[in-house]
């Protein structure tokens, strides 16, 4: 039999409970974001590395507001929320090259919500022949990189600006100086 160590998760399994109150609230509280593994401060959303990743770089883009779902959030929120997304897709894209990316939001525990109350939304990076068929098959993950070489890998490109920034409740892309176009040829007949 061949083991796999993840000495990080030692915390997790021996604990006797979790901590009382929200994962995330906790996280969005503290003052060092290095040990609540938060990647960026938006307004209303802030991105955070998954203590229990599915990938590495496997990130989560949370409301500031304990929500247990979108439909509860203001459009301003909503908006920066999407920014972020997409401010998080550009900086794993950067860091770790993968070949596809996952979305995903569960709200509830039956739809698979494993922190209900407060909704986020996941981005897990993922690679073509990657091993995330050993949770399936050996019931074991294999992230060969450390959450802590992750946030320093990612926290800066999320705090370096993005392509596509939320401002005054506006998703404002920026885009490359138009060229002029050449005048159309006239044919004379």
């Amino acid at each position: 039999m061949e083991r796999l160590f993840s000495p990080w998760r030692l915390r997790y399994v021996a604990a006797a409970k979790p901590p009382a109150g929200c994962v995330f609230c906790r996280a969005i509280r503290s003052k060092d974001d290095r040990a609540s593994l938060v990647l960026h401060r938006g307004r209303t959303h802030f991105v955070i590395l998954n203590k229990y990743p599915y990938s590495n770089g496997h990130l989560m883009v949370v409301p500031r507001a304990h929500l247990s779902s979108p439909a509860e959030s203001e459009p301003e929120a909503l908006l920066e929320m999407m920014g972020l997304v997409v401010r998080a897709e550009e900086a794993l894209r950067r860091a770790y090259r993968p070949e596809g990316i996952n979305l995903g939001m569960n709200l509830g525990r039956s739809a698979g919500a494993g922190i209900t109350g407060h909704y986020h939304l996941h981005l897990v990076p993922r690679w073509n022949g990657d091993t995330n068929f050993m949770s399936v098959v050996h019931a074991t993950r294999v992230i060969p990189e450390a959450l802590g070489t992750a946030w320093r890998r990612l926290r800066p490109l999320l705090n370096a600006g993005p392509a596509v920034e939320a401002r005054r409740g506006r998703l404002q892309a920026k885009r490359p100086p138009r060229r002029a176009r050449p005048a159309p040829k006239r044919v004379r007949g």
